[in-house]
């Protein structure tokens, strides 16, 4: 018995919650949107099933300022401390920042139970920062007073 692709894995966890998306990247990634308690942003799924890898990305829904991006680089750095499922991420060059979780499972098999718990994790992540990336971004305060408040 042949094991499942990783994107027919990926497919039936995203059907078993009726979740709407798009087949992207000539059939090797999802596109789908998400809203949260904070906002609503794009997610992607990456799914790599020559390299055996499943990653999924929550897109933040603003890019950084050019003026902020070092606070916001700083921040980033802050939160990721202690994270122990997914880091944060920003492109220098546009102020793009994400959220990424991931799995190799190279010698092992992926599970409708691990991608939830990468997606889920990783939406909780992006939902309960990005009240404090938007703050950053505006400029108001230090990213160690915004990681307080956040707690």
């Amino acid at each position: 018995m042949t094991k499942p692709s990783l994107f027919a894995i990926a497919l039936e966890f995203f059907n078993s919650l009726d979740w709407n998306y798009e087949i992207a990247g000539g059939g090797t990634a999802l596109s789908l949107s998400f809203e949260g308690e904070n906002g609503e942003w794009q997610c992607y799924a990456d799914i790599k099933d020559d390299e055996e890898q499943f990653v999924f990305y929550s897109v933040c829904p603003e890019t950084t300022p050019h003026e902020q991006r070092s606070a916001m680089a700083e921040f980033l750095t802050r939160a990721n401390y202690g994270i122990i499922i997914g880091n944060f991420e920003m492109d220098f060059e546009d102020g793009q920042v994400s959220y990424k979780t991931s799995i190799d499972v190279e010698g092992a098999r992926l599970t409708v139970a691990l991608v939830q718990r990468l997606v889920e994790s990783n939406l909780d992540m992006m939902d309960l920062f990005l009240p404090g990336i938007r703050t950053i971004n505006q400029g108001k305060m230090t990213p160690a007073e915004v990681l307080a408040k956040i707690g």
